[in-house]
């Protein structure tokens, strides 16, 4: 049989009036008699109902986490940093997944309203990212892997046009000079890695050629297929993250091409697969950890102090060559002589 609070309150010879202001924190109870309700609770077996506590404390110990994709790995790892951190904390986490859809990012931050959370990490689309600061919010948000042109938000990302760069430079270091990229569409962090390629491309007097597709596999499969059926083809891909990257892999598969040989692959990401294959994928590592443990870090420090003016930490990313990217041999001339 359920116990309910008035069983605690008679087991502990309290008002329900008093039992309720325990449950709340309230400092009116003293000590020992919180003590004494907490002993009847033990032993009635009740559970308090939090939506009722939702609504006498602004402190629900629960935060909200609302990530694009749950399917791509760098999400998978981040949220479950962040949820690692959540629980050394002693706090709860509401996990929502958006797939980039401005519709579901505004759903899902109207929950967080309703459910009254301490406060939420968020990797919003470009658009909703822009829109944050015209709204006031009851909670503190930290933003993960995207920033808000606006600003007005604590935010924690990867260096994204430094580390698009890094990989550009390492490309033009083995040998590639005809560099194409696909770039995600929906995100902050797409443009970026968009702009440090680019940036990159003219710095080594190259001519970049870009495309911006949704974050799908299947959307940069499509893409390089075009490219791969040129004569004169790019010599090496570059994806802005984990998803786009698998899309470029089966894109040269498909053309019958070999990996480094025929063209280079590198991207964003550092997931399982991409070591296993053969050959090895370059990628550019991100520090998920970190991501997750700062997003926290501000958050808490958010919660505490609610007057701080917002912080951008902004953390670099790591690149490790793998076989996809093997020195570029040229063609010898003809009539030229071996050895």
């Amino acid at each position: 049989m359920t116990s309910s609070i008035k069983d605690v309150a008679r087991v502990a010879g309290v008002s329900v009036a008093t039992v309720s202001r325990a449950l709340s924190g309230s400092t009116v109870v003293s000590p020992e008699l919180t003590a004494r309700i907490q002993a009847a609770i033990h032993e009635t077996g009740y559970r308090p109902n939090l939506s009722a506590r939702r609504l006498r404390s602004r402190d629900s110990g629960t935060i909200g986490l609302i990530v694009a994709d749950i399917r791509n790995p760098f999400f998978t790892a981040v949220s479950r940093a962040v949820e690692d951190e959540a629980y050394r904390a002693g706090l709860r986490v509401i996990l929502c997944n958006t797939d980039e859809n401005p519709e579901k990012e505004a759903m899902y931050l109207n929950l967080m309203e309703e459910e009254r959370v301490t406060g939420v990490i968020f990797a919003p689309t470009r658009q909703t990212a822009d829109q944050l600061a015209l709204q006031a919010w009851s909670f503190p948000l930290v933003l993960i892997d995207r920033v808000s042109a606006r600003g007005g938000h604590d935010a924690v990302a990867l260096d994204n046009a430094a580390a698009s760069s890094m990989l550009v430079e390492h490309l033009h270091a083995q040998g590639y000079r005809r560099i194409a990229g696909v770039f995600g569409n929906a995100s902050s962090s797409g443009a970026e890695r968009h702009d440090g390629y680019v940036a990159a491309m003219f710095r080594l007097g190259l001519e970049p050629r870009s495309m911006f597709v949704p974050p799908q596999a299947q959307a940069a499969e499509q893409a390089a297929l075009q490219w791969l059926a040129e004569a004169a083809r790019p010599d090496a891909l570059i994806a802005s993250n984990g998803l786009l990257l698998m899309g470029l892999v089966r894109a040269v598969r498909q053309a019958g091409l070999a990996l480094a040989r025929d063209v280079a692959v590198a991207g964003f990401d550092n997931e399982s697969w991409t070591e296993i294959v053969e050959p090895g994928l370059t990628v550019i590592a991100q520090p998920v950890d970190a991501i997750g443990r700062n997003a926290m870090m501000l958050l808490a420090a958010r919660l505490k102090d609610p007057t701080l003016p917002a912080r951008k930490l902004l953390l670099s990313g790591r690149c490790i060559a793998r076989g996809s990217t093997a020195r570029r041999v040229s063609p010898a001339l003809p009539g030229s002589a071996a050895g």
